[in-house]
């Protein structure tokens, strides 16, 4: 969607997708080895927050100004530093063999950007680094609780398999949870979780920290 959409929906004093990182980041954050981390469509930024907290140097990335000003207050809140970029996926490149994580929540591109994007993210991962990534299978359109009614920008876990080749799978699963995040997404909902490593764990074990 256009920024001036999401420019427009974020322009309110709520945190619309709330200030507590997403369940499943949470949950695999353990994961993660230490160093820097990139945040894709990190709207408010909840995730990028949590894990500056941990110790991580954290870039956060959307299309939204508006967005990504309420991240850097709340990380200043939290009392973390985040680094912002406004800019398009369309048009990001993710820095090669960088990243210790790359994290998409409910990132939902037509399926052309989607899989350039998920190919860059494969490439932009340290050994060891891990992708996680949540967001609603066609399962949601039934449910309607959240997320985009185009059936073409949900995702399943065999489509992620493939434009992921090259990671290691930790966790894939499609499922159904009740989120509650904000506002904007709350109640029963049909998704899929991935959180999968690239090789070489032994250069970069798990760890909570700094770069």
């Amino acid at each position: 969607m256009e920024a001036d959409f999401w420019d427009s929906r974020y322009d309110t004093d709520e945190f619309i997708y709330g200030t507590d990182p997403n369940d499943f980041v949470v949950s695999v954050a353990g994961d993660v080895p230490g160093g820097p981390v990139l945040c894709l469509a990190e709207g408010e930024g909840r995730n990028a927050a949590f894990f500056a907290q941990r110790g991580h140097r954290v870039t956060a990335v959307d299309a939204s100004t508006v967005g990504l000003a309420k991240a850097v207050r709340l990380a200043t809140a939290r009392g973390v530093v985040v680094t912002t970029q406004v800019a398009d996926l369309g048009s990001y490149t993710i820095e090669p063999g960088f990243w210790s994580a790359i994290v998409a929540t409910w990132a939902h591109l037509p399926p052309e950007l989607r899989r350039r994007v998920h190919r860059q993210a494969v490439a932009g991962l340290r050994p060891g680094g891990v992708f996680i990534l949540e967001a609603y299978t066609p399962g949601q359109l039934a449910l309607g609780t959240g997320g985009p009614r185009d059936r073409q920008l949900l995702m399943t876990l065999e489509a992620l398999r493939s434009e992921l080749t090259g990671l290691e799978f930790l966790v894939g699963r499609e499922c159904e949870r009740d989120v509650s995040e904000g506002s904007a997404h709350k109640g029963r909902s049909s998704v899929v979780q991935v959180c999968a490593r690239r090789g070489n764990l032994a250069a970069a074990s798990p760890q909570r920290g700094r770069d």
